[in-house]
This record gives structure tokens, C-alpha cells and sequence, in this order.
């Protein structure tokens, strides 16, 4: 069952799920039939069916609707989606007729999707190595990454991809230069390679060029580039096997951003690390963190996720709210203002998921 009828069937909340997104839309990234920037929220078409949106580090949207169907739109100089050309679009349009895709994330112009059967599949510029197809060719149309059917979840930094097994095993591959595959090196891989022989990593996540996971004792570890201490460590260095940050064992949820780090615990409080230049760490000012600061008091943060250099997150009351660099619009506010403490977006108690990309953001809201 997926996320949003999960929800229904739980009464969880009522309404109909529509798409918004707003911000930079130079490649048509936005879905709004056109390349015009927006600063506030606009819903994407008239549907009602979204279910699960992507994760983006490039000028793209991936989002998966209830019915199982797979639609990108934006950017596509690689075929990063998957219509088997590059042609951008400024419209959502469905990839193949599939009804089985389950999740979906991409990198700067790759990317990666689980379908209900647990394969992986991967296609766009397959520099590097990051499609996991044991090459470097790039492909413009879905391609299956092996035969396993065990595959749980998925996530993509700049050049690099991650992926959970069912058993909890935790995979990499593509771009190794600053050692975010947590192999112990800096080689790049053309095909999955696992981190170590433990089965407890629960939650991943990607940054530009580090990696961040959970494992299911609740711990937060991180490895890779770490030039503005985005790996939370304490430090400036680099580090190309998986780090413990801190010793606590309540991180819940992760947000890697360009170089910084969003993480709620399961107290429902938020906190965050790395650049800080346009405020994107919330924390009231644009001072650098290495290791993690706790963003106010409250207790209530759902959700959270980063872009290039803004950040937005959901409350446990169906708030939305955004703060960092806003120059093309992603913040929602209405203007183009940079923000260093979080700002709520409208007044909606409705907002039920969030997507990112560099500089845009997606989210799907009820009625």
C-alpha cells in the first residue's frame, strides 16, 4: 500500500492529493507548461492521483501517482527522463505504460527507481559509472541493474548512487572521488558494490558529494566530501568509510542538501550542519557548523529535505515551511528574500510530501 492510500485507509487525512511546485523552471523542470519562475506554490494540472515524489540534485521532477505510473518532466540532456530521448518538457509525461513503479530519485542527470517487484532500474548519463550497469554508457530509457528483486530504497548524490536491500545490506556505486561510496577508497564503481558486511542500515540519504544513513539502532553516520563540515563530524575532513556522528541513537530522518545537513530526531526536533552561507541551516544567522545544531525548540518537524542551498520541511501539523537562498522563488514565500530562520509557506495545514531539486521544490498538498 502506498503512502497516500496508506493514508486514506488509516483516515488519517481527507482531500484529494494535488501537485504544487515553484522556483527556478529555466528547463520547464516546475510542470507548469511553460519556463516562467514562480515564487509561490501552483498546482501542477488538474490530477488528483500523486503519490510519491523525487529527490533531485539536477534541473528535473520525477513523481510517481497511486496508480503505479512513473512521470518526469524538466531537464534531459542525458536522458535522465526516460522517454527514450532528450527532449526537454515543460509537462509531466509518463514514462513507458508501467503501473508498478514504486519510488524514484535522481541525481544532476541520472536516475534511479524501485518498482513494486523490488527491481532496480536506472537510466540518464551513465558517466562514471553511477547507473550501476556495469559501464559507462548512457541510456535514455529504463535499464534493469541486475536480476535481484530485494532492492528497499534508493538515493543519489551528484554523481553517485545508493540503494537498501530488503535484508538491510547497504549498496553504492558511480562517483568515488571524495570517497562518498563508503568503500574505503576513492575509486568509482560501474556497478553495486556493499558497505561493509553489516544488515542494519535503515534510512539513506545524498548529498552533492557525501552520503548520510541510519541505521535501525537509531545512529547517524556520514562519509565523503566534508569541506564545510557537512558530514557532521567536527571536523573538515574528508572521510571515504562510514563516520558515527555523535553517539546518539534517535536520528530518525535525513535531508542531505548541497554541502549541508538536515536531520530530525524522533523527538520531533530538528538539526543541522554544514554551509550556511545564504542561511540555509535555520539556525538565524550564515555561521558554519561541523557538527549539529539543534534548530529552535520545537518538537513537532515531520519531514525534511535540502537543496543546493535553501531548505524545506513539514510539521506534524500539515505546515510547510522553507528557509535559505531564495533567489529563484524555491522558498514559496511569494518573493525572492533569503530567509536564515524557517518561514511557513501560506497558511495550509495540508501538505503531505515533499520533493526537491536544486533550486526548485515540489510538494503535494490535499484538499
Amino acid at each position: 500500500m502506498n503512502q497516500v492510500n496508506a493514508a486514506v485507509a488509516a483516515g488519517t487525512w481527507t482531500g484529494l492529493p494535488f501537485l504544487y511546485s515553484w522556483g527556478a523552471n529555466a528547463q520547464g523542470q516546475l510542470g507548469l507548461g511553460n519556463i516562467t519562475y514562480y515564487s509561490s506554490p501552483k498546482q501542477v494540472g488538474s490530477l488528483t492521483n500523486w503519490s510519491v515524489i523525487g529527490v533531485v540534485f539536477g534541473a528535473n521532477t520525477l513523481a510517481v501517482k497511486t496508480d503505479g505510473t512513473l512521470w518526469t518532466w524538466g531537464r534531459n540532456q542525458a536522458g535522465q527522463l526516460g522517454l527514450g530521448n532528450t527532449t526537454y518538457y515543460s509537462s509531466p509525461k509518463q514514462v513507458g505504460a508501467l503501473t508498478a513503479w514504486s519510488s524514484i530519485a535522481g541525481g544532476t542527470s541520472h536516475t534511479l527507481s524501485i518498482k513494486t517487484d523490488g527491481t532496480l532500474w536506472s537510466w540518464g548519463n551513465g558517466g562514471v559509472g553511477k547507473l550501476g550497469l556495469g559501464n559507462t554508457t548512457s541510456y535514455s530509457s529504463p535499464k534493469q541493474v541486475g536480476a535481484l528483486t530485494n532492492w528497499s530504497k534508493i538515493a543519489c548524490g551528484t554523481l553517485h548512487s545508493i540503494a537498501v536491500k530488503t535484508d538491510g545490506t547497504l549498496w553504492t556505486w558511480g562517483g568515488n572521488v571524495y570517497g562518498q561510496l563508503g568503500l574505503g577508497d576513492t575509486v568509482a564503481r560501474s556497478s553495486p558494490v556493499q558497505v561493509g558486511g553489516l544488515t542494519t542500515w535503515l534510512t539513506i540519504a545524498g548529498g552533492h558529494y557525501y552520503t548520510l544513513a541510519i541505521k535501525t539502532d537509531g545512529t547517524l553516520w556520514s562519509w565523503g566530501q566534508n569541506d564545510s563540515g557537512q558530514l557532521g563530524l567536527g571536523t573538515l575532513t574528508y572521510y571515504s568509510s562510514p563516520k558515527q556522528v555523535g553517539s546518539l541513537t534517535t536520528w530518525s530522518k535525513i535531508g542531505g542538501g548541497g554541502a549541508h545537513t538536515n536531520v530530525s530526531k524522533t523527538d520531533g526536533t530538528l538539526w543541522a550542519w554544514g554551509k550556511n552561507n545564504q542561511g540555509q541551516l535555520g539556525l538565524g544567522n550564515t555561521t558554519y557548523y561541523s557538527s549539529p545544531k539543534q534548530i529552535g525548540a520545537l518538537t513537532a518537524w515531520s519531514s525534511v529535505l535540502g537543496g543546493q542551498l535553501f531548505t524545506i520541511a513539514t510539521k506534524t501539523d500539515g505546515t510547510l515551511w522553507a528557509w535559505g537562498y531564495n533567489g529563484s522563488g524555491a522558498l514559496g514565500l511569494g518573493n525572492t528574500t533569503n530567509y536564515s530562520s524557517p518561514k511557513q509557506i501560506g497558511a495550509s495545514t495540508a501538505w503531505l510530501k515533499i520533493g526537491i531539486g536544486n533550486d526548485t521544490s515540489v510538494a503535494i498538498k490535499t484538499t
